[in-house]
């Protein structure tokens, strides 16, 4: 098992800077996933720890060897691509053992590592048949067998879910997760979607523009983001953002947007005291936006006219698109709510779980 750093690692492609300076530890066992949008240097970042891209400033080390210029092979890293790459031509067997083969490993443990592999995944009555013959899910199984057999270090996985349907997704998401638990290993995962890195992660490292935004837990990351990229990514539907200036006198104090004003909670006042009179944006998730009549006891409820859209009935909630005199902003409301298209509604703002942001540095304030 082993410990993965990325000590001031960047990769440049002639006068365009992939990955700038990317410092990270990746604990031993450790369900570390990478997420950003297209083009931000998560995959990049992945292929320069696999070997299959240089590195042009700074050290990657696995365990406590740097593997800078350690061929691919040597790194004991095994890795799970978007494509599968599965060789057509040869049994699902075949596939398994082919890397096995290449490094003259007993015949005999090659076959016990590809049994017992097969079986985890549930692929056994599988072995004898061709890439072709099987669906997606099955040829994703596969290629995660691949990499199981060889037993490596640290597991390397490169937007392995998205050639599956949505409800195979949410299936293999939950296979992945139980096979970390069981190998113990250390897995690096790359993913656009920000369900699966939340889902899957003991930690996520959100990256923009070839810069590491923030890495944090899970929830860390969804309860205090760091700045109004990270909050924006991180939740679906993603965060309503307002620009507003805070204002008040008298120990009250308000966010006012120009279209609404809302109070903040006396508690919550000290961290943006200093902000008074300047503009900032105002922050708060669709899940914290409530139809008056089933906002949860006990919040301190700020109430928003808003004009209804559109609705989307989603069985256990309702996604609502609100109009509050040209700002457009989503709610995510109780199933009972009468809200309806063309009506005028007021909106519950919950004000203990909003989140200011400076305008000109987009970092939260706290």
């Amino acid at each position: 098992m082993a410990n993965v750093k990325f000590e001031h690692v960047t990769k440049r492609y002639g006068d365009v800077v992939a990955v700038n300076d990317l410092n990270i530890e990746v604990n031993d066992r450790e369900f570390l996933v990478f997420v950003g949008p297209s083009g931000c240097g998560k995959t990049t970042s992945l292929r320069m720890l696999a070997g299959l891209e240089e590195i042009t400033e700074g050290n990657i080390y696995i365990g406590d060897r740097v593997v800078n210029d350690v061929p691919p092979k040597d790194r004991d890293i095994a890795m799970v691509f978007q494509s599968y790459a599965l060789y057509p031509h040869m049994s699902v067997y075949d596939n398994m053992a082919f890397g096995l083969k290449l490094r003259r490993v007993p015949k005999a443990e090659i076959d016990r590592r590809v049994k017992e592999a097969a079986k985890r995944l549930g692929i056994e009555a599988l072995l004898d048949r061709k890439p072709k013959q099987l669906s997606g899910g099955q040829r994703q199984r596969v290629a995660v067998g691949r990499a199981i057999v060889r037993n490596p270090a640290v597991f390397l996985m490169d937007e392995p879910l998205s050639n599956l349907d949505a409800k195979l997704r949410v299936q293999a998401r939950a296979e992945i997760s139980k096979l970390h638990m069981q190998l113990g290993t250390t897995f690096i995962y790359v993913t656009h979607d920000q369900v699966e890195a939340m889902t899957m992660g003991t930690r996520i490292a959100v990256m923009k523009d070839g810069l590491l935004q923030q890495i944090d837990t899970p929830q860390n990351l969804y309860d205090r983001p760091d700045n109004v990229f990270v909050a924006g990514f991180i939740g679906s539907p993603s965060m309503n953002f307002f620009e507003a200036t805070l204002t008040g006198s008298d120990g009250e104090m308000y966010v006012d947007t120009g279209v609404f004003r809302v109070k903040i909670p006396t508690e919550r006042q000290d961290p943006y005291k200093a902000l008074k009179g300047k503009q900032v944006v105002f922050g708060l998730r669709p899940e914290n936006m409530h139809d008056p009549e089933y906002a949860p006891p006990g919040i301190h409820q700020a109430l928003v006219e808003s004009k209804v859209e559109v609705t989307e009935l989603m069985g256990n909630e309702v996604i609502v698109y609100l109009n509050a005199k040209e700002k457009t902003y989503l709610a995510r409301v109780d199933p009972r709510s009468k809200m309806r298209v063309g009506n005028s509604v007021e909106i519950a703002f919950d004000m203990d779980r909003f989140h200011i942001f400076d305008k000109q540095t987009e970092r939260a304030v706290r």
